[in-house]
């Protein structure tokens, strides 16, 4: 193979691409077909040049990030923080930036796949065409921030407590006081972090404008090849449509949990739902699922399951990280390293259901990095948007609660499992309205965070948790609840393709229901046992990775574009 160009050489290639075979390129009515062929040399070139020259170090900063995650140790992140900048600045080429746009513009490339990686790379680099300066004040304090992040602990009467600690306060513990100290342990990062944060908003603000969009938040969306508009629209329409059934699944909620503290209604607060956020379901019909999984080996569980539907997870569990420690971070996450098989994820595991949906979750994450087609180009060996992967662990997460699957991989009797039927509907049903509506807190939010910086955040928080979610607002409480939520610093406007991801999930599911399983309905499904799904998705959503844009995908996968009519079917009508 030849010797790869230096940085200054591949410079001077771009300038002579620029003013040459470029120029010729945009002289469309001058061009025939074959004169057009010719273009691709120079850009087959210039891509295996790129790969080889990212590859190594996207590796590098993924190793770095797990040691940082998994030690929570200062030149970890250090490490992350020069790898990410020395990936950034190779995408601030302004000469690869104009040849990129050229062809994308010239419709010249006639190779698809070719004409699908400039594409993706013109996104990457058109969002680092940003002063040097600046990208380095972004990425430092991207990184301190997650920093923060991932070493802070709440401390409750004195004593620190994790994540872990706090959930199962939120989760069992009847004494409202203990409860309140438990949520506001919760919240305590939030003033460590918020001015931080707000700078970084300002830094991507004046980057984004210094490429021509309103704010930060419309240019991520243009480089995830997503309309603000039709993100709104989906939004719009699930707030219309749920609406009238939140009300009444509240209604329903708060009564049963002012029963249990012995209260009234109107004086629940925010630490009275069963998580920090109020963005998960509280256990409080008839049935905590919680006790059937308190003697199960979660890992163990979620492995026998992927083997079971043909996408084996031995290999990533075998390098992941599960269990809590000090210094480690207390979230979860699916990180692929490589694109070329060394996929692991990171969780904290304890033996209730919200873990077992957390690894079923981020395995999702994990089959569909692991079992992409490894001819795939680098480039494309990825997902083909960030809302689909949330889709397919979505997808896989919901099992925790399905009374079929409960009863195949926990041995439980028909009694118990008509005993958990009775109420996992209705979890179901109210763990998507709980969602959607907490989705709408976040989108909402984010965006006017990044429209105006400088209003007062701490009101706007409770004013759209009140709107959207019903919860009231605690007497006086004046503090940047808002920013204890970490995708505010290290996944910027990025929480809608959650819901996205929910949307695909449930089209995902009744197409594989009707058309690969051949059933007249799910009743009874638990997807145990069922390699036709796992084949299905292998072909049709893991191996192409993003050689077509995410809709096209999903039209080749399910035979329409991504509709909200499923997920609506499924869990609001």
């Amino acid at each position: 193979m030849k010797a790869r160009a230096s940085v200054s050489d591949w410079r001077t290639i771009r300038c002579w691409l620029a003013a040459a075979t470029l120029t010729a390129a945009l002289s469309v009515c001058g061009c025939d077909r074959e004169n057009a062929a010719s273009k691709e040399n120079p850009l087959i070139d210039f891509l295996t040049t790129h790969v080889r020259t990212v590859q190594p170090l996207e590796k590098e900063a993924a190793l770095a990030w797990w040691q940082a995650a998994t030690t929570g140790k200062p030149d970890a992140y250090e490490a992350v923080n020069a790898l990410t900048l020395q990936i950034r600045r190779i995408y601030t080429d302004a000469n690869d930036f104009a040849y990129l746009k050229g062809l994308r513009e010239s419709g010249m490339v006639q190779d698809s796949l070719r004409a699908r990686q400039v594409e993706v790379l013109y996104y990457a680099y058109l969002e680092n065409q940003i002063d040097p300066g600046l990208l380095k004040q972004i990425v430092d304090m991207g990184t301190k921030i997650e920093q923060n992040f991932s070493t802070h602990r709440g401390r409750i009467d004195g004593r620190t407590v994790t994540d872990n600690e706090i959930k199962e306060i939120l989760k069992t513990d009847p004494n409202s006081a203990a409860r309140q100290k438990a949520w506001l342990a919760s919240k305590q990062v939030g003033p460590v972090v918020a001015e931080d944060i707000l700078t970084l908003v300002r830094l991507r603000n004046q980057a984004a404008r210094s490429l021509g969009f309103d704010n930060y938040h419309t240019l991520a969306l243009t480089v995830s090849e997503q309309d603000v508009a039709e993100v709104d629209a989906v939004f719009a329409e699930l707030e219309r449509l749920t609406d009238d059934p939140f009300a009444a699944a509240k209604g329903e909620l708060d009564a049963i949990l002012a029963r249990s503290y012995g209260m009234d209604v109107a004086d629940l607060m925010p630490w009275h739902y069963h998580d920090p956020f109020f963005q998960e379901t509280p256990l409080v019909y008839e049935l905590d699922l919680d006790r059937y999984y308190a003697d199960a080996d979660i890992k163990a569980l979620a492995a026998r399951f992927y083997a079971g539907i043909g996408l084996p997870v031995e290999s990533i569990l075998d390098d992941s990280d599960l269990y809590d420690r000090e210094g480690k971070n207390p979230h979860a996450f699916s990180t692929d390293i490589d694109r070329a098989g060394d996929v692991r994820i990171l969780c904290n595991i304890k033996p209730n259901e919200t873990w077992m949906e957390t690894v079923l979750h981020e395995l999702g994450h994990g089959v569909y990095d692991f079992y992409r087609d490894p001819e795939v180009p680098y480039l494309l060996r990825r997902p083909a948007h960030a809302f689909t992967t949330e889709g397919i662990a979505m997808f896989f997460g919901r099992l925790s609660r399905n009374a079929y699957w409960m009863q195949k991989m926990l041995g439980l009797s028909d009694e118990q499992r008509m005993e958990i039927e009775k109420v996992a509907g209705r979890y179901a049903r109210l763990k998507q309205l709980i969602f959607a509506r907490w989705a709408m807190v976040m989108y909402h939010f984010e965006k006017a965070l990044y429209a105006d910086p400088d209003q007062d955040l701490n009101a706007l928080w409770w004013e759209m948790v009140t709107k959207y979610q019903l919860v009231r607002t605690p007497p006086d409480r004046d503090a940047p609840d808002w920013a204890a939520k970490i995708h505010f610093a290290v996944a910027p406007c990025y929480y809608h393709n959650y819901m996205l991801g929910e949307l695909f999930a449930s089209q995902l599911h009744h197409h594989i229901v009707r058309n690969v399983l051949m059933l007249e309905s799910d009743a009874g499904l638990s997807y145990v046992d069922q390699p036709q799904a796992g084949a299905y998705l292998k072909s049709a959503v893991f191996r192409v990775g993003a050689v077509y844009h995410w809709n096209e995908m999903i039209r080749r996968a399910t035979g329409e574009h991504l509709t909200a009519g499923y997920f609506v079917e499924q869990f609001v009508d």
